[in-house]
């Protein structure tokens, strides 16, 4: 095979291989293959040179190019003929569509003020000029209400900021070297399927000890040498239990702790708060079992802790993962190849986000809408004024994902407000939409993929033209900005020109790189140390204001806590307030524990973990995804199942105040009693008419403003005919 000059490698006759990578919201980015045969996507496979992702490809990738072509693509723009809700749309023309959307807004602003409009967007694409940030400057130029983007790892990130800084992170692949692996809060051969070698690695060659702390007995955990069953929302007083117990046995590292670490004494003071035994009452997990964890942990180096992001899901999430954080230091992990803690490795990528979202364009003054708030923003249950008038969605699909999803719903619905959703598909969202935009997909469209899972940064190249009259979110924010009058140089520019525009190219970390070498290569590790060597922190130099390991954060000190990255990558402001300094267990907003009251009404709490087959709520229309992911069910433990007169495929029906969904039961003890199960991403239209995030709480953990998806109490019924599937409801 030889190296084509733009698009990639050549065969010889009309076979075509384009390098991409995987554009969906994981940690793994995948590199890929495109095939093309006379312009037309005939396969995508896994580029087997990339030494993290090895040629494979996840369950969600199979039969990608068919996704493509899938029969119920939006190829065309689409306006509202039906009533909101029903998904009942007739074509019309980019012209007409831009030309209602600049008479609806420029009537909008007139009255309200352009503050009535509120985009809402995450990472549907992870790409620099199509993912989270692509319409940040847009929106900022055109003075709407920004919003705050914190549907995932915003809780993790903050409290990975205040404790040891912004970047130095565990490398995935340097835990091959690991010789104690915990992983917590993650299913990773669903979610991190190409990590997980690497953690198998380590046990083959090293003897290494894979520990799983979880609520359920995942695939991952049944894989694992040990599962520690966990209460939901309680993982803080479990890692305070584990500084109490690693203290107590005399098993910190105490010259690293002298040396590369502050806040030492007080951190100890609080911990001894938190004995095995009281950690016990709290999260279930025997006091013995602590000990054990705790004394393994401390002595078998190099030690690993693959944090996921499931911990930051409950209203002490961000503390929870300020003392996981915390514990590397303490046993002095740093010290060594393949130990320390993983987070998010984005922060090693040199992209230029104040350069993608220009945040100096917003209007002094202007508001912050969490976009998990959405529901309530919508609704006028959060005092808004002006209020909102407009919404444009793309990258998201806000009804299925966001919390309290009958009042978004109902939000939705009102006539007055004016939607416009950029999609692939007419999603749960979509549905809503007064117009509705066609979107490119991966091999239609260049892009540079950076990554939250591992250390390469990808050129995706454009393998064959979009179909219809897709385009890509770039090409969409150039019109948008054209329709509304801005002249503005941001959107002259090409995309490869952005993509140039929108890196570092002479910062360290990708010295020897260049956007020319990706395009032969279509991707490159970054220069901070390869994996048999990468040991960042072994003498602390951490990114902390003070150099060290932070038990007690400066950040929070004064009583005004922002963390600078977040405003610099999500065009965020947020509120300076008091923030703990010292890491902390946080009870639950919902848990028979905290509040007894409520759980006698709704007794069970319930986690809703990411499927296997779909990516959030990407491919839950594709019936060979369907195939393998099944349809909404609902996990009971045998105990709770018996109580209430349950058996395995009964339908049930699972509610709160909020709202219920309804689905078959399956009868298993991978649930802690206590606990039940249902997977996010399902569509509404493929389930009993709503899904799990019906009964989402729409508050915020302490951190981050992060959601508190595994912080619900619920109670299940058996629907007493299964040939009538509820309607859904907006109470119990």
């Amino acid at each position: 095979m030889t190296l084509a000059p733009e698009a990639g490698i050549t065969t010889g006759r009309e076979l075509k291989i384009v390098r991409g990578a995987c554009p969906h919201d994981c940690p793994d980015t995948c590199a890929m293959l495109f095939h093309v045969d006379d312009g037309r996507l005939v396969d995508v496979t896994g580029d087997p040179d990339h030494p993290m992702t090895r040629g494979g490809l996840c369950v969600k990738l199979k039969n990608f190019p068919e996704h493509h072509y899938q029969s119920d693509r939006l190829m065309y723009p689409m306006r509202r003929v039906g009533p909101k809700g029903a998904g009942e749309f007739v074509r019309i023309t980019w012209d007409e569509a831009l030309a209602e959307i600049r008479q609806r807004w420029t009537d909008i602003i007139a009255e309200h003020g352009s503050q009535a409009i509120m985009p809402h967007a995450y990472l549907g694409h992870q790409g620099v000029i199509n993912g989270l940030t692509s319409g940040d400057a847009f929106f900022n130029r055109l003075g709407s209400s920004v919003a705050e983007k914190t549907y995932c790892e915003s809780g993790s990130s903050t409290a990975w900021h205040m404790t040891v800084g912004g970047t130095g992170g565990l490398d995935i692949e340097s835990m091959a070297h690991s010789k104690y692996i915990i992983v917590w809060g993650m299913n990773m051969t669903s979610t991190n399927l190409h990590g997980w070698p690497f953690l198998l690695k380590a046990r083959k060659d090293n003897g290494a000890k894979i520990v799983v702390i979880d609520p359920v007995r995942t695939r991952t955990a049944r894989q694992a040498d040990w599962h520690i069953p966990i209460r939901p929302g309680t993982d803080g007083a479990l890692a305070m239990g584990l500084i109490h117990e690693i203290i107590a046995q005399g098993l910190t590292d105490t010259d690293y702790v002298e040396k590369y670490t502050v806040g030492f004494d007080e951190l100890a003071e609080r911990a001894a708060n938190y004995p095995p035994e009281r950690v016990e009452e709290i999260t279930g997990i025997p006091a013995d079992d602590i000990r054990t964890l705790a004394r393994e942990y401390a002595t078998a180096q190099p030690a690993a802790i693959r944090q996921g992001v499931a911990i930051e899901r409950s209203r002490g999430g961000g503390q929870a993962i300020r003392a996981i954080t915390s514990l590397p230091a303490l046993v002095g992990a740093w010290r060594h190849v393949g130990g320390g803690t993983m987070e998010m490795p984005i922060w090693e990528f040199p992209t230029l986000f104040d350069k993608i979202c220009m945040p100096e364009w917003i209007p002094e003054g202007t508001r912050v809408i969490n976009e998990l708030d959405l529901g309530m923003a919508l609704t006028g249950e959060m005092e808004l004024d002006p209020p909102l008038k407009s919404l444009f969605v793309y990258n998201s699909n806000p009804v299925s994902q966001g919390p309290a999803q009958a009042k978004t719903m109902a939000g939705l619905l009102r006539e007055d407000l004016f939607t416009v959703v950029s999609d692939h598909f007419i999603t749960d969202t979509a549905r809503f939409a007064d117009l509705v935009l066609p979107a490119t997909m991966q091999a239609e469209q260049l892009d540079i993929m950076v990554t939250w899972g591992h250390l390469y940064i990808s050129l995706n190249q454009p393998a064959i033209e979009p179909p219809g009259e897709c385009v890509p979110n770039s090409e969409l924010f150039r019109r948008l900005a054209r329709t509304m009058g801005f002249t503005d140089d941001y959107w002259d520019r090409t995309d490869e020109q952005m993509l140039r525009d929108f890196h570092d190219w002479d910062a360290p970390a990708l010295a020897g790189i260049t956007f020319d070498s990706l395009k032969e290569t279509g991707y490159a590790r970054l220069n901070v140390g390869l994996p048999h060597e990468r040991a960042p922190h072994a003498e602390g130099n951490f990114p902390t204001p003070s150099g060290k390991c932070e038990f007690r954060s400066s950040l929070a000190e004064g009583g005004n806590f922002v963390v600078p990255v977040w405003r610099s990558m999500y065009a965020e402001m947020q509120p300076g307030g008091y923030v703990d300094p010292l890491p902390d267990y946080v009870p639950p907003f919902e848990s028979p524990d905290s509040s007894p009251e409520l759980a006698e009404k709704y007794p069970l709490n319930i986690v809703s973990p990411k499927p296997h087959a779909f990516l959030n709520s990407q491919y839950a229309n594709a019936a060979d995804k369907q195939d393998v992911q099944g349809e909404q069910r609902v996990w009971i433990h045998p105990a709770d199942a018996d109580e209430r007169g349950i058996a395995a495929g009964d339908l049930v029906r699972v509610f709160n105040d909020r709202g219920s969904f309804s689905g078959p039961a399956v009868v298993d003890d991978i649930v802690m009693q206590g606990l039940v199960m249902a997977n996010v991403g399902h569509w509404q239209n493929k389930a009993s008419g709503s899904t799990v995030n019906t009964i989402t709480l729409d508050r915020h953990n302490q951190l981050g403003n992060a959601g508190v998806y595994s912080d619900n109490l619920v109670e299940v019924a058996k629907v007493p005919d299964p040939a009538l599937t509820p309607e859904p409801v907006a109470g119990a």
